[in-house]
């Protein structure tokens, strides 16, 4: 058993050795470490068929959707018109023949490649068997097989008509990802929003430019006045005739015959249903956009309707509102943690490392803390906005907060007439933590401290600062040292130059409790000690009297 015992630990030991060494060298080529797909550096020819698709960050992967969307929009556009327009001819045939198969391949290249790499998650587990995912591929999209159905070999047959070729618009799922993907890395996504939402206006009025020209080819070119005259530019013209029907200007020839009444009806249909979609949809778009800062106005403007229902002084309404404006403009919302709320403490925890750790992490006070302790703290750090002239807090006050300046400066001020300036605490200083360790036995505020120009502060509350030193006992007690030597104005002394404690002159003895009294009094009546614990007593009643005879004295 010891032996086997051994063999185990041996064991452990090597597999943490090999742990230990992919965490250090990750790029290693070891047989046992897995093929990842690492966005910032080239894919080679293996890691490109073999490696998973993770995620929508994955840059490569939203270039060639994009590709995709590209060979999609190509079929969607051009369809129609080249089977209204007479732009296929056939000296031009092998050109439109070759787009379309550098399309087709690139639908192929999608559906055996990449898309059975994409990873997905069943169960709450990331399969990753190769079968697995084909099978799930092959269930989910099958609109992206049937778009490659061959209906070109009818070409030997009708000829080369592009309305063969309408399954290919069947790929529109490839189109709705890579949007999806696209705004999940854009910044601002509300302006390819609205990009995206007027190219749909501008296709519905491209298809019925299309269906125009062929109605017009239909009937006869000019054979009334309501029909395209084949004048000018064919699809210039038609697409001018489209505009002014779905939009309903008006300035049309009347249809005559009963089919440019009917297709004329269909229009002013479409064009009410296609242009209210399209306004809700731009209003969606621009209202969300615009969420932030209509929030913002709200809550300015019913501030100001408060204090003036309250008939609040102007100065301090003008000083409000020009909190608003640089809270607004320098942060572009009016509390940060409202975005933070709903994001799970891990989230939370990450952002707030990459935002605030490289200000907190110089502040003098927290330098040899629990690194652990500063991430809890950084959590709980509130960023609050003072204007010039404001207390940030009075001397004399009960201090329960903590500040560490994100940006500005503060200053210290004293003196008779409280505006001597005793020094400037700038960006990294921190003030607040001697009343909020309760170092010197108080909590009361030592100083005036007064914002310099727009100050920009972190919060700590005392509460969560002690819930937080809970847990780690030894920051708490450098934390005190720290903040009991600025405030001292000199380094702690070290525990071998403390003086010692004084000692009384005489030691004072302690008194005889009254329940050894009653119990010596009473072993002096049953027993036969009597006389030797008469004697104790009586050496115990005198050295009490002594005791208190020097304490009067002392």
């Amino acid at each position: 058993v010891n032996e086997r015992l051994q063999e185990l630990v041996r064991m452990f030991k090597e597999r943490t050795e090999k742990a230990k060494e992919k965490l250090i060298d990750p790029d290693s080529s070891d047989e046992d470490s897995i093929i990842s797909c690492d966005v910032t550096t080239p894919l080679s020819i293996i890691s490109l068929f073999n490696s998973l698709i993770s995620s929508s960050a994955d840059l490569m992967y939203v270039l060639w959707m994009f590709l995709v969307s590209l060979a999609w929009n190509w079929n969607v556009w051009f369809i129609p018109v080249r089977w209204a327009f007479p732009y296929q001819t056939p000296d031009n045939i092998y050109y439109w023949l070759l787009t379309d198969y550098l399309c087709d391949l690139i639908y192929i290249l999608d559906i055996t490649v990449f898309q059975p790499r994409l990873q997905f998650i069943r169960g709450g587990d990331i399969v990753v068997s190769n079968l697995v995912r084909v099978r799930w591929y092959l269930t989910v999209f099958q609109f992206d097989v049937a778009s490659l159905v061959p209906l070109e070999l009818f070409y030997f047959k009708t000829g080369i008509n592009p309305l063969l070729r309408l399954p290919r618009l069947l790929k529109i799922n490839s189109f709705f990802e890579f949007n999806e993907r696209l705004e999940a890395i854009l910044t601002k996504a509300y302006i390819y929003r609205v990009i995206r939402t007027t190219t749909y206006l501008l296709y519905c009025l491209h298809c019925n430019a299309c269906l125009y020209y062929w109605g017009s080819a239909l009937k006869g070119l000019g054979s009334t006045k309501w029909v395209y005259n084949g004048e000018g530019n064919s699809y210039i013209r038609c697409y001018y005739f489209a505009v002014k029907t779905l939009i309903t200007i008006g300035g049309l020839p009347d249809p005559t015959t009963l089919f440019e009444i009917v297709f004329q009806l269909i229009n002013y249909f479409v064009g009410v249903f296609a242009f209210s979609i399209m306004i809700g949809q731009m209003r969606d778009v621009v209202g969300a956009a615009t969420a932030g800062q209509t929030y913002y106005r709200t809550c300015m403007d019913n501030t100001i309707k408060y204090m003036s229902s309250y008939r609040i002084p102007k100065d301090v309404q003008n000083r409000v509102k020009t909190w608003y404006n640089y809270t607004w403009q320098s942060q572009g919302m009016l509390d940060e943690q409202e975005l933070l709320t709903q994001l799970p403490d891990k989230m939370r925890l990450d952002i707030a490392i990459d935002v605030n750790y490289s200000i907190v992490s110089k502040v003098p006070l927290f330098q040899g803390c629990d690194r652990q302790m500063i991430f809890d703290m950084l959590k709980s750090l509130r960023s609050v906005v003072y204007l010039p002239g404001d207390y940030v807090c009075k001397k004399g006050e009960v201090g329960r907060e903590m500040y560490i300046i994100k940006a500005g400066e503060v200053q210290v001020v004293g003196g008779p007439d409280g505006k001597t300036v005793f020094v400037t605490l700038r960006a990294g200083s921190v003030f607040g933590e001697i009343s909020l360790l309760a170092v010197g036995g108080g909590n009361r505020r030592t100083a005036n401290v007064i914002a310099h120009g727009f100050a920009n502060l972190f919060i700590l509350d005392k509460k969560d600062l002690n819930e937080i030193l809970v847990h780690y006992p030894e920051s708490k007690k450098l934390l005190r040292k720290k903040a009991r030597s600025s405030m001292d104005g000199k380094p702690e002394p070290k525990e071998e130059a403390k003086e010692p404690r004084q000692v009384p002159a005489a030691p004072v003895r302690q008194e005889t409790p009254r329940l050894l009294r009653a119990a010596l009094e009473m072993t002096e009546k049953s027993s036969r000690l009597k006389g030797a614990l008469a004697k104790v007593k009586e050496k115990t009643n005198k050295s009490s009297i002594s005791l208190q005879v020097n304490v009067h004295k002392t």
